[in-house]
C-alpha cells in the first residue's frame, strides 16, 4: 500500500480545489441540468452564479496574495 504525499500542496491550492468541488461545480452542474429541463432562466442564473463565485474568489485571492 502506498500513500500520497500531500505536504507539498499549498493552502491556496487546497482552498481552490475545495471551493471548486463544493460550490462552483455543483452550481454549474445544476445549471446545465436546468437547461436540459428547458428551464433556461434558472439554468443561466445557476451557471452565472457559479462563474460569479469563481470571479469573487479570484479577486479575494489576488488581494490576499499581494
Amino acid at each position: 500500500m502506498t500513500y500520497v504525499d500531500t505536504s507539498d500542496i499549498s493552502a491556496k491550492m487546497f482552498i481552490t480545489v475545495l471551493l471548486l468541488l463544493l460550490i462552483i461545480a455543483p452550481l454549474i452542474s445544476l445549471g446545465v441540468l436546468r437547461l436540459f429541463q428547458s428551464r433556461k432562466k434558472s439554468g443561466f442564473m445557476l451557471i452565472s452564479s457559479g462563474i460569479a463565485v469563481y470571479a469573487v474568489f479570484q479577486i479575494v485571492m489576488s488581494f490576499t496574495h499581494s
